[in-house]
């Protein structure tokens, strides 16, 4: 049973975290391929429109050790609790946090260990007071398309599972010309591998980010598998907070995002 431990970061709050792209590679990689703004400390000057993102995803009950830094939107991808915690109060935590939190806005979907989340909804499908729950819905914000859903293959024993049938007629339901999707699994071979090298991506969910091709793609689930890619026009994050060893805290995923024309 994980316990909230006093952790900070590991890496400055405004750099692109992970090892999959260097700052530099990231910003021009961006910039061309999907008209970002650079991703430079919120003190500089922005662009008309652009928006300050910061995304998250299994935090695990470890929500109070992250340091983010203010923007427009928060994003988390779900695994905010564990499966094997059982505390009173531990939603209502999670949504006071969530109103401490220096965004305009902040949307968040399940993920497999938000067995309370997902007993909660059944009874109000907006569970939190302090955050937005995505479940098979689109919102817009500030011009950009959101979409996001919790669904996860193989583990029909945690919260939100689907077979393979039902997660590809879910997938089927995400729209075109989506800005960011937000999702908790990844996609399968993109940052979803174990530190065995074991692929546990969603195919279905593969093949709507194919069709789709979301500027985004956020996700979270593979903790070893943190970090950024670029393909086929979509930067893809899985933005695992929890290090499956030991605890720690990776810092937060921040970038700008300029909707489209």
């Amino acid at each position: 049973m994980r316990r909230c431990a006093a952790l900070e970061p590991e890496l400055p709050l405004h750099s692109f975290t992970g090892t999959m792209l260097q700052r530099d590679d990231a910003m021009r990689l961006l910039d061309r391929l999907l008209r970002f703004a650079p991703a430079l400390p919120h003190r500089h000057r922005r662009r008309t429109g652009e928006v300050r993102v910061t995304v998250i995803s299994d935090t695990h009950c470890l929500h109070d050790a992250l340091r983010l830094p203010a923007g427009d939107l928060l994003i988390h991808c779900g695994d905010m609790f564990d499966l094997s915690r059982r505390e009173g109060g531990d939603l209502a935590r999670m949504d006071d946090w969530f109103g401490k939190q220096p965004f305009e806005r902040i949307l968040c979907t399940g993920g497999n260990h938000d067995q309370i989340l997902e007993q909660a909804r059944a009874s109000n499908p907006q569970p939190f007071r302090n955050a937005h729950y995505l479940e098979d819905e689109m919102l817009h914000y500030r011009g950009l398309r959101i979409y996001g859903a919790p669904w996860v293959p193989g583990l029909p024993t945690h919260a939100f599972p689907k077979t393979r049938s039902a997660l590809a007629e879910a997938w089927a339901r995400i729209p075109n010309e989506i800005d960011i999707l937000v999702t908790h699994t990844p996609p399968r071979n993109v940052l979803d591998r174990s530190t065995r090298g074991t692929s546990f991506g969603c195919p279905e969910l593969a093949e709507a980010v194919r069709r789709t091709a979301p500027r985004i793609h956020c996700f979270g689930h593979v903790h070893a598998g943190a970090g950024q890619t670029a393909r086929d026009g979509t930067l893809f994050i899985n933005a695992s907070s929890v290090r499956s060893a030991g605890g720690a805290l990776r810092a937060p995923i921040s970038f700008t995002l300029v909707p489209r024309a």
